[in-house]
């Protein structure tokens, strides 16, 4: 008897496991979290509703400005995913500098390698480098921020009269621009000083995912399209005119012009490998 009730107990617990097994749909994601997966971001540069085209595409600022981009380049770094339970997980800060140049389209996209598995809601980062990094050994910044050979030499992205990244450049040509060859030129840095307090330009940016999530596994690997918008760099707190600031770099108006591009990144979509 003993060993025919521990049969039909089998047979029920056999049952109760496929029924829970065909119960999960194919789109349901099951996460282990011991396990770890990648995760990508795209930036992809737009003005307003229309792609972002270097050298040809004419588009008008909020002050109703004409005006042209010849170069686009701002720094990535200190990436934090979020969790919609207030959970986190930051990525390593060696493995957290990215330099994205609109020039440069396999710059666009950053790959983040070893995350641990899970939903993630939102995605925090830093437009610049940050003043650790900024003011370490020059041994401890390779890579994306090697002043001396590279994307940071080749875009001219480091000031060497005033030590320290730039950490947007934006420049272009407009009829309305007051130099003598009708460029306009926007290079914005600044981490607060090394020796005394000065221009701090370090903005921090959340893009909250509203509702949708970048699920990763071992299997999956997500990919998170943002859009940075050329025209929030003219709109925001400060209204930018070409005009009346044709040039601008280490000034405290660049604080201005830093509060408006905190604001240029938005989600587009999700979508997985």
């Amino acid at each position: 008897m003993k060993l025919k009730y521990a049969s039909v107990y089998f047979l029920l617990s056999f049952l109760c496991a496929s029924i829970t097994l065909v119960s999960c749909s194919n789109d349901d994601v099951v996460i282990d979290p011991a396990t770890k997966g990648d995760l990508r971001i795209e930036f992809d540069n737009v003005v307003g509703d229309r792609d972002l085209a270097l050298n040809s595409g004419n588009y008008q600022n909020a002050a109703g400005e004409a005006f042209t981009v010849t170069t686009l380049n701002y720094y990535v770094s200190n990436i934090k995913l979020l969790q919609a339970d207030g959970g986190s997980y930051t990525i390593p800060k060696d493995s957290s500098y990215f330099l994205i140049r609109e020039s440069n389209a396999e710059s666009q996209t950053v790959t983040l390698k070893n995350v641990p598995a899970g939903e993630y809601s939102g995605v925090q980062f830093i437009i610049g480098v940050d003043s650790l990094k900024s003011v370490s050994d020059i041994s401890q910044r390779t890579g994306i921020l090697d002043i001396g050979s590279g994307p940071t030499n080749d875009e001219a992205m480091y000031w060497d009269w005033n030590p320290g990244y730039i950490f947007l450049k934006l420049e272009g040509i407009s009829p309305v621009a007051t130099s003598a060859n009708s460029k306009f030129y926007y290079h914005i840095g600044g981490f607060g000083g090394r020796t005394a307090k000065t221009i701090n330009n370090l903005r921090t940016v959340k893009v909250d995912f509203g509702g949708k999530k970048a699920s990763v596994t071992k299997d999956l690997s997500p990919e998170v399209h943002l859009l940075a918008d050329v025209l929030k760099i003219f709109s925001g707190s400060t209204q930018l005119s070409i005009k009346a600031n044709t040039g601008v770099m280490f000034t405290d108006f660049s604080q201005n012009i830093a509060n408006n591009y905190v604001n240029m990144f938005t989600l587009d979509h999700i979508h997985a490998d």
